[in-house]
């Protein structure tokens, strides 16, 4: 694919940059699904009754405490519209560096189905693709079926209520997972932030954290936002387009 001369300029001196690199990381978010379909987390859909309602109500403690038939209702609809999507050329790109780790904020598994290895990826928020009980001393957590997702439920263990296996607002992240990226984070030469706005904390703060411990930050997005502004080289394309002139002929590893 051809670029316009400003990006295939940045687009020289990002892969110059990954040439000098031993130890690389992608960190991702919602953009990178959003070429497969997936709306990021915040895009109103105009058609859908959920249009009229705010995300971050029906992705919170509160909200499901106060409604959770609503909030299963909420995760259903978003888990039938996964249902059947296809990863795009930049989770491709991705998954053709097998030895490179993929933080990512998405709760979607499409990394995976590009042919991530499951022990690869480290899912800050959780995954769209199980349900588990609300109980925290529970540890029941069971698969999902997106194109005919399970309604509103008890736990068949303690009898809490089942919910999705997600991360809500206010709510700490998997510690072994969060540990374990900022752990990386801490090792890099170079972390690849790749679809994401950067303002979702605590997980945006992992590209500072990696700038203290002089790793180099590449970004890929169409929008600069907070992550551009954080970048040694920004790519301002859509991943799918620039992910694969990036990582081409590359052999990317986390670990040296």
């Amino acid at each position: 694919m051809e670029f316009d001369s400003e990006l295939a300029g940045k687009l020289a001196q990002a892969r110059a940059l990954l040439a000098r690199c031993q130890r690389v990381a992608a960190f991702s978010g919602a953009g990178l699904s959003a070429e497969s379909g997936l709306s990021t987390f915040r895009d109103p859909d105009p058609d859908s009754l959920w249009s009229r309602f705010d995300p971050t109500e029906l992705a919170s403690v509160a909200g499901f405490e106060a409604n959770p038939e609503g909030v299963i209702d909420w995760y259903n609809w978003r888990r039938r519209a996964h249902a059947g999507v296809q990863p795009n050329a930049a989770h491709r790109a991705l998954a053709s560096q097998p030895r490179m780790i993929q933080i990512t904020q998405n709760v979607d598994n499409l990394l995976e189905q590009a042919g991530v290895a499951s022990q690869q990826v480290y899912h800050l928020h959780g995954s769209i693709l199980h349900d588990r009980c609300h109980n925290p001393g529970c540890t029941h957590r069971v698969a999902v079926e997106l194109e005919a997702p399970s309604t509103s439920r008890a736990c068949p263990r303690c009898g809490e209520r089942m919910r999705p296996a997600v991360v809500w607002f206010g709510e700490n992240l998997p510690q072994a997972t969060w540990n374990r990226a900022q752990h990386l984070c801490m090792q890099l030469d170079c972390l690849l932030v790749v679809g994401t706005s950067a303002t979702v904390y605590p997980a945006a703060g992992l590209i500072a954290l990696a700038r203290q411990h002089d790793s180099r930050v590449i970004v890929i997005d169409p929008s600069t936002g907070a992550a551009g502004e954080q970048a040694d080289v920004y790519l301002a394309g859509q991943a799918g387009e620039v992910l694969p002139a990036l990582l081409d002929g590359f052999d990317l590893a986390s670990n040296p």
